[in-house]
């Protein structure tokens, strides 16, 4: 997928306003990327398809789940930024890093979107806030996830965690200890990556 095509999808799916905000937040994001290392360098000429439509194709995984939405290891911003700002959700987004949850709150507000962002500077295991979707992009091991944030989660929560090309070996590992409902998704930025969906996450 191309820059321009990455653009295209948003447009299509988002409209002019959400490709508007999506085009912030590039800019947002490189120009921060200058005083921190919120995302690898190699990946900001790529940001649209790389970053951006690599978070947004997760909210069409949620269409039909109303609620909250919490985002483990936020960083600069994937997807939880983007779900905030192309949804009428309220977001939580979890970051342990004091330097990025003061840049998360800053975007928040150059977006127009923190009446519906709330940043928790800390780890995951310290939130205990029922969602109704929970989402971590490159942050750890299924099973660990599922440690952290299960307090979290209820029966119908949707956890979205996209896991490359590990996918199924990961769900084969936490099927060993966690009950669930799994299924995996292929990702459309890039085919050979997939994406876990879990419903049902309880220990064993």
């Amino acid at each position: 997928m191309t820059e321009e095509d990455a653009k295209a999808w948003i447009r299509d799916r988002f409209g002019a306003v959400g490709e508007g905000r999506m085009a912030e937040l590039a800019r947002i994001v490189v120009d921060e990327a200058s005083r921190q290392n919120l995302i690898a360098p190699s990946t900001l000429d790529a940001i649209w398809a790389r970053h951006i439509v690599d978070s947004a194709q997760l909210i069409g995984l949620a269409d039909d789940v109303e609620g909250d939405w919490l985002d483990i290891g936020t960083g600069a911003g994937f997807p939880g930024l983007v779900v905030a700002a192309l949804t009428a959700r309220r977001t939580i987004l979890v970051e342990p890093r004091k330097r990025r949850v003061e840049f998360l709150q800053s975007a928040a507000g150059a977006l127009g979107i923190a009446d519906r962002v709330e940043v928790v500077c800390g780890k995951v295991e310290t939130v205990n806030i029922p969602v109704a979707v929970i989402s971590a992009r490159a942050v750890a091991q299924l099973s660990s996830l599922f440690a952290s944030a299960v307090q979290c989660s209820r029966r119908r929560t949707l956890w979205i965690l996209p896991k490359g090309r590990t996918a199924r070996e990961e769900v084969a590992v936490a099927e060993q200890t966690w009950h669930g409902v799994f299924h995996v998704e292929h990702s459309i930025t890039d085919p050979e990556s997939l994406i876990v969906l879990a419903k049902g996450v309880s220990r064993r």
